[in-house]
């Protein structure tokens, strides 16, 4: 179904968006996304639109906050032992880490990966696209981690808060993008930490490209750092 009401189109957009757990802004919707589009377009292709580049916006410019949808002030008090947050809250991906493994090994595993090799058992084989079969088309030894990952999140409003996988959530991982969203609900803070369970996180996507670009070309060094690594040792 067409509709040409720029009005009705907005408000049944903005209702869609928030039953996702991304109620647009005025501003975002007004400025940036409806003239953009042509009026005749259906609506349906058009919620479906908004959702994909407002999971690809910076949410403190495109998404409405409030005391209920906000991180709590205190949430990274590691005085509080405890706290339940109802939500939901969505929040932005700023880092993502394996702490299932050394930092060491996945530098290694990196390199590995630049050098393209990967390994098989405890067999290095050289990664050449002409020789995927069956057993070489998974994904890099390097994106295989089951964590337990930990997340650096941000809300709308621009607070920042850790989070830890208590057990593994789909979709959470090395392979998630920077700037995915997703929906907090009902979740447990403790010692400052938000803890992460399939029952309570809702992975929506997402990307901010250019946040993601430079977390991954900068992620080895990063690792190197944190590990006491020299570059060239």
């Amino acid at each position: 179904m067409a509709n040409g009401n720029a009005d009705e189109i907005a408000r049944s957009i903005s209702t869609f968006l928030s039953s996702k757990n991304v109620p647009p802004t005025q501003g975002w919707l007004q400025n940036t996304y409806l003239p953009s589009i042509r009026l005749t377009t259906p609506v349906v292709a058009l919620q479906k639109t908004a959702l994909f580049r407002i999971l690809n916006a910076d949410l403190k410019a495109s998404v409405v906050s409030s005391a209920a949808t906000l991180l709590p002030p205190n949430i990274t008090d590691p005085a509080v032992k405890e706290k339940q947050v109802r939500g939901p809250v969505t929040v932005q991906v700023l880092d993502v880490e394996d702490i299932g493994r050394s930092r060491w090994s996945q530098v290694e595993a990196l390199e590995a990966i630049e050098r393209g090799e990967t390994t098989k058992g405890r067999e290095v084989i050289r990664v050449v696209p002409d020789e995927n079969g069956p057993e070489s088309t998974s994904a890099p030894e390097e994106a295989k981690s089951s964590g337990p990952h930990k997340l650096q999140l941000q809300d709308a409003s621009g607070a920042q808060a850790y989070s830890m996988e208590l057990v593994h959530v789909n979709g959470v991982g090395l392979q998630m993008s920077i700037g995915a969203k997703l929906v907090l609900k009902d979740f447990t803070v403790a010692r400052g930490m938000i803890l992460l369970e399939p029952r309570n996180v809702e992975v929506l996507g997402g990307k901010i490209e250019a946040w993601d670009k430079k977390w991954r070309d900068e992620r080895k060094q990063r690792l190197k750092q944190k590990a006491g690594m020299r570059d060239g040792g």
